[in-house]
C-alpha cells in the first residue's frame, strides 16, 4: 500500500491547480530551452546556463506538480479516485514524473560535459533532443487529460 501524501494546500486552497501553471510554462521552457542547445551549437556557450537552469527549474515544477497532484488525489472522494479521466491523468502524470527526472539528469550531464565533442557530444545531443520532445508531449498529453478530467 502506497503511503498517503499529506494535504498541500494554501488556506483550504489545493496547491495543484496553482503549481500546475508553472509545471507547464517552466517545463515547456526547459524542453525549449534544450532543443536551443541542440540544434544551434554555435552558441552552445551562450546557452549552456540558461539551458541549465531551465532544466532545473523545470524538472523541479515538474516534480512539485506531481506531488502536489498526489495529495490533492487522495484528498478527493472514492468516486472522483475511480474516474477513468482522472485515471488516465494520473498515469500520463506518473510517466511525465519519471520522463522529467531523465531529462534533467540529461541536460545536467550536457551542461556539465558541454565541451566535449565526438560520440560523447552525438549522443548527448540526441538523448537531450529525444528527452526534451517527450517533456513537451506528455506536458500537452498530461496537461489535456488533467483539463478534460476537470471540464469533460
Amino acid at each position: 500500500m502506497a503511503a498517503r501524501v499529506p494535504d498541500m494546500e494554501i488556506n483550504g486552497l489545493p496547491l495543484h491547480p496553482l503549481v500546475v501553471h508553472a509545471a507547464v510554462v517552466f517545463g515547456s521552457l526547459a524542453a525549449v530551452g534544450a532543443l536551443a542547445y541542440v540544434a544551434v551549437p554555435g552558441r552552445r556557450a551562450t546557452l549552456r546556463w540558461p539551458m541549465v537552469g531551465l532544466a532545473l527549474v523545470g524538472v523541479a515544477s515538474l516534480v512539485a506538480a506531481y506531488y502536489t497532484g498526489r495529495s490533492f488525489f487522495d484528498s478527493r472522494p472514492p468516486e472522483i479516485q475511480a474516474n477513468p479521466q482522472v485515471l488516465t491523468h494520473e498515469r500520463l502524470a506518473r510517466q511525465l514524473f519519471w520522463i522529467a527526472l531523465g531529462f534533467g539528469l540529461v541536460a545536467l550531464a550536457a551542461g556539465w560535459l558541454s565541451r566535449r565533442t565526438g560520440a560523447v557530444r552525438v549522443v548527448l545531443d540526441v538523448v537531450l533532443a529525444a528527452g526534451a520532445v517527450a517533456v513537451l508531449v506528455w506536458v500537452v498529453r498530461t496537461g489535456d487529460a488533467g483539463a478534460r478530467a476537470v471540464w469533460g
